[in-house]
């Protein structure tokens, strides 16, 4: 007869492998009850963080307390000497030039609807007119305090010289002139923003297309808008027909300064008559190149591109008295007469000026 195995320490041990084998494993915890560190080991570990935090600290007060030593030449690379102070060393017309083309670079200017781009115009294509306006024509300009600092208003203005430079010297003056530096958004004909090149830069100076709508627009946005109501007809006319005006036209600049409320400023340019002064001109080659004319003058074409150079004339330019239009009724651009009587007066307000400041001047290359 079997006797029933005793409840032993070894039979115990058994026990626990016959369940290991039956895959019923016990977890045994690391720090189980009987297993604890000794008290004297836990505070021997608190000790040892304490002093190593303390060491740290110590040292960290020491690093702060010891004096900063500069190498050799270490100033001439220190962030304040490397700031933007360093630039205003630099020349105005350099830095420009420096920032013009970190903005093409990034992209980082602005082109408004009608294509007009600030920055390149006044980095680019101010400067060679300017000396133009200062150095080669001499521009004396009177009336500038008939041009607003802020605000539309319209400019008309004679044209002439064969090439439309008064246009671009009448441009420099407002904006040489006027407070802020305000820019003169001209409207200029078809074939202007047709021939390759020089309609893109046209469109990136402020020039648009010579119609009303482009035209109203502008001046309800605050802007100074030029007009040369004689056309091809002013600029192409014979030196035998110097300084006298020709036809205005309909009348469309008045209808858009009507519409506005904007005043009419007359303009006249002297000086601009001779620097191609036109004897003849060759039809059949206009027509071929698809131009209005082909200037014969006493340079071009015996010259070739050397009779292009325009003549060191002595310029005035002149801004007349403002022609109100905002007192006017609403609808009153609907009246003929009304439109027919201001342009009139506008046309006759500048062939006056042109006659009293030729009567003054004693030469044409001295003024």
């Amino acid at each position: 007869m079997s006797r029933p195995r005793e409840n032993t320490p070894e039979n115990s041990h058994e026990g626990e492998a016959e369940n290991v084998s039956g895959a019923e494993a016990q977890v045994i915890p690391l720090h189980g009850p009987g297993r604890e560190k000794p008290d004297s080991a836990a505070q021997a570990d608190r000790d040892l963080r304490e002093s190593e935090e303390a060491q740290e600290q110590l040292n960290q007060e020491r690093r702060a307390d010891a004096p900063v030593v500069e190498f050799p030449g270490a100033a001439r690379v220190s962030p304040a000497r490397t700031s933007p102070v360093d630039a205003d060393l630099l020349p105005a017309s350099l830095r420009s030039a420096l920032g013009f083309l970190r903005d093409r670079l990034t992209g980082d200017y602005t082109v408004d609807e009608f294509g007009f781009d600030a920055e390149l115009t006044e980095t680019l294509l101010l400067p060679p007119l300017r000396a133009l306006y200062e150095k080669w024509f001499r521009v004396d300009t009177f009336g500038v305090e008939n041009l607003p600092a802020d605000g539309g208003a319209l400019l008309v203005s004679n044209h002439s010289g064969t090439l439309p430079l008064d246009a671009l010297m009448t441009a420099v003056a407002v904006h040489d002139h006027v407070p802020g530096g305000r820019h003169l958004r001209g409207l200029g004909a078809d074939l202007v923003f047709q021939v390759p090149l020089v309609g893109s830069f046209a469109r990136k100076s402020g020039q648009t297309l010579a119609c009303n709508a482009d035209a109203e627009r502008l001046l309800r946005k605050g802007e100074l808008v030029g007009v040369w109501p004689e056309g091809f007809k002013g600029i192409g006319k014979p030196f035998s027909s110097r300084y006298k005006l020709q036809r205005f036209g309909r009348g469309g600049f008045v209808s858009a300064a009507l519409r506005t409320g904007v005043p009419i400023i007359p303009v006249s340019v002297i000086g601009a008559e001779e620097i191609y002064p036109k004897m003849g001109d060759i039809k059949l080659l206009a027509r071929v190149l698809g131009l209005p004319y082909f200037p014969v003058t006493p340079f071009f074409p015996l010259l070739g591109p050397l009779g292009a150079i325009p003549l060191p004339t002595k310029w005035s330019i002149e801004f007349g008295e403002p022609i109100r239009t905002d007192t006017y009724e609403a609808d009153a651009v609907d009246d003929p007469m009304l439109v027919f009587t201001l342009t009139d007066q506008v046309r006759e307000s500048i062939q006056q000026s042109l006659y009293k400041r030729l009567s003054r001047r004693k030469s044409v290359f001295k003024g």
